[in-house]
């Protein structure tokens, strides 16, 4: 399967540079044998008693730091954390990575600095010296490159987070539960919906391109996930009852699957890291209903929600959208996909 397979033209005025209203984004609703206009104020009605409804609740760290410039240079030296090794320390991308070397001291502020202990390519690793709680406050959240942002803005720090946002650790947001209102939230409890919250703290492979012609060619960058003992509880029952598990985005469709492929069919509570790449021919086993955004050209989200409709059903999904000038990517509109390839 090549690359070019997941290949749309997008008006560029249709990608998304504010945050909808949440609770009132559009949704288009995509079933086998057709599609639907609808309001995601709508979404609750969408569900049944007794489904499960899982959302990741991994919360964004502002992980774009600037430290002083060194001498010779006039603008920062600008680091965007990837994944935390171990505490303290993190792999990083770095611009300009030329002036950065092994041994070097970056200073963010008085009260935070960082050693370089290891340089590949554009990425380094670094071990902080100072309180790390600093990050919080000098950091910018990690927008996509795609929202166009002259200087930052203290809102997005609110709007790319999502309502139950709660562990630490993503350096992007699983946009599809930017939709959600505690309001929302509330009313799908009330309708006798499980709502399941696990972990998956989105990593780097979120910005990076598929490069190779031939998609099987592409590694995916781990990610760490973590599923309580609470949930794989509620998630195994589901299972047993054939009941209909709701996955809230694509982080939690590659939780859900990495996990019951490495249970062997079952959900083990615990932490893990998973590569997990799904295109088309995967065979699903824990998601039978997905709420996403659309996602961009070729990226291996498209190639997930492909593999999960079908696609031709996403193709034309697409194309709908596009007609019917939906707001696109991260800050933008959404999809739920009704049904999934059996």
């Amino acid at each position: 399967m090549l690359r070019t397979d997941f290949a749309y033209d997008l008006p560029p005025d249709l990608i998304a540079q504010e945050p909808r209203e949440r609770g009132k984004s559009r949704m288009l609703v995509v079933h086998q044998d057709g599609i639907e206009h609808d309001s995601f104020a709508n979404f609750p009605e969408r569900l049944s008693a007794g489904d499960v409804l899982v959302i990741n609740d991994t919360r964004v760290i502002p992980a774009r730091l600037f430290a002083k410039p060194k001498a010779g240079m006039s603008r920062p030296i600008e680091i965007l954390l990837t994944r935390q090794r171990e505490d303290g320390v993190w792999e990083a991308w770095c611009k300009p990575a030329k002036r950065v070397k092994p041994g070097d001291e970056l200073i963010f502020s008085d009260e935070l600095r960082a050693r370089v202990m290891k340089k590949d390519l554009g990425t380094v690793t670094i071990q902080f010296d100072g309180d790390t709680e600093e990050i919080e406050r000098i950091g910018i959240p990690p927008l996509p490159p795609y929202i166009a942002r002259e200087t930052p803005r203290h809102e997005d720090r609110e709007a790319y987070q999502t309502v139950y946002a709660a562990e630490r650790g993503a350096i992007a947001a699983p946009t599809a539960g930017l939709h959600f209102t505690r309001e929302i939230l509330e009313r799908i409890a009330a309708r006798g919906v499980e709502i399941v919250r696990i972990t998956l703290h989105v990593g780097i492979g979120t910005f990076k391109p598929v490069k190779v012609d031939d998609v099987a060619d592409h590694v995916m960058d781990s990610e760490r996930y973590e599923i309580s003992a609470d949930a794989a509880s509620h998630l195994n029952r589901a299972l047993e009852d054939r009941r209909t598990i709701v996955a809230v985005g694509t982080t939690s469709v590659r939780t859900l699957e990495s996990a019951i492929l490495a249970g062997n069919g079952r959900f083990n509570a615990g932490s893990a890291e998973t590569n997990i790449f799904i295109t088309p021919a995967f065979q699903f086993r824990a998601v039978d209903r997905l709420l996403t955004n659309f996602h961009l050209p070729e990226s291996t989200l498209l190639m997930l929600v492909s593999a999960f409709a079908g696609i031709g059903t996403i193709r034309r999904a697409y194309s709908e959208a596009i007609a019917h000038r939906y707001f696109f990517y991260s800050y933008g509109d959404c999809m739920f996909l009704d049904e999934r390839i059996r």
